[in-house]
């Protein structure tokens, strides 16, 4: 098979010519038709994630299982059929905990690593899992015809999925997203416009910030135009937002962030950056404010996101595709932040 490798981190992609994997007991191999590319992903090309390099990246896969070695259950408790349409659960879990058991995988454990970082993940023409982190695709999905699409809402649709539960988002609530332009940030814009609460994208790309509106945003604030928390307080004639959602997560942002909050208001960082902040703790007592940190999804979650998608109800937003062969050109494009939404390589 082909596979587009990094033998070390912030270099450039290789294809390779590999055998085809085989599936061991408990495992699985299917065909990958497409695979996302996004910044948690690019993180590991730029050295910014440790990964078991040589490695080849991603995990929003679109795939057909075409080999099962001993059987044993998938996400949804049955087996897998050779022939199934699947994409991929992010977080490889080794067993159970108190936390599996709670259905808090995130914070098991339990937690070994990550498709694509600690095992080679779906930049390649097939992809070899343990048969747990395979999710069948719902009836009514025309990966097919959508493999792009489908792919990434394992992860830009349910991860922003999760953060409305998280962060108990009601409807007629208000929502700034920091990092609002980006392939996560546009779908939390999305998903919160689903859950019928009023948006606030916060960004610094003026032609992102357009596209925002177009995906549901009430209100845009320009971050380099000046001082976003007044900025979020005119909009929402002083009263701060209900939950500011933070897909930057630098010091600068998460600050900002803090002090958009109103009354009972709720911050939650997923870490991008991941730099330390400061809060003020007068104010976090006497406004009675949350921080909340909220990694990825669960594999329930991965489920009711792509039934979501089957439903129509949300549709996810890929605006550039590439071949296998030309991952290293997408990947330019990420770092310089010059995409909108997710981008994606079709493989198959």
């Amino acid at each position: 098979m082909k596979a587009m490798v990094l033998r070390a981190p912030n270099t450039p992609f290789v294809m390779e010519t590999r055998p085809d994997p085989t599936p061991g007991p408990g495992e699985a191999v299917a065909k990958v038709l497409a695979c996302g590319s996004g910044l948690t992903i690019e993180h590991v090309r730029a050295g910014r994630a440790p990964a078991n390099f040589p490695i080849v990246i991603g995990h929003e896969i679109t795939g057909e299982i075409v080999a099962i070695g001993a059987r044993g259950p998938d996400a949804a408790g049955e087996a897998l059929k050779i022939g199934d349409p699947v994409t991929c659960y992010f977080y490889l879990i080794d067993g159970e905990d108190r936390w599996t058991r709670s259905d808090r995988p995130s914070i098991s454990g339990r937690f070994r690593g990550y498709v694509g970082r600690q095992i080679d993940g779906g930049y390649a023409e097939y992809i070899r899992l343990p048969v747990q982190n395979f999710v069948r695709l719902p009836d009514g999905l025309d990966w097919k015809a959508h493999p792009a699409e489908i792919g990434v809402a394992c992860d830009a649709v349910a991860t922003p999925y999760k953060v409305l539960r998280r962060a108990r988002i009601a409807p007629h609530e208000t929502v700034a997203v920091f990092g609002a332009g980006g392939g996560l940030g546009l779908h939390q814009v999305m998903m919160c416009a689903w859950a019928h609460a009023r948006v606030i994208a916060v960004d610094i790309v003026a032609a992102k910030l357009d596209f925002c509106r177009k995906l549901g945003a009430d209100a845009v604030v320009d971050a380099s135009a000046g001082d976003v928390p007044t900025m979020i307080r005119e909009l929402t004639h002083g009263d701060g937002v209900d939950v500011a959602i933070d897909y930057v997560s630098s010091r600068a942002t998460l600050e900002a962030a803090a002090a958009s909050l109103g009354i009972g208001g709720r911050l939650v960082t997923l870490g991008g950056a991941g730099e330390k902040f400061t809060a003020d703790a007068r104010t976090m007592l006497q406004k009675e404010l949350e921080l909340i940190g909220s990694r990825y999804c669960t594999r329930q979650e991965v489920m009711d996101s792509l039934a979501l998608v089957a439903r129509g109800e949300i549709w996810p937003v890929v605006t550039e595709t590439a071949p296998l062969a030309d991952a290293q050109a997408l990947h330019e494009r990420l770092a310089q932040g010059l995409t909108v939404g997710r981008a994606a390589l079709i493989v198959g």
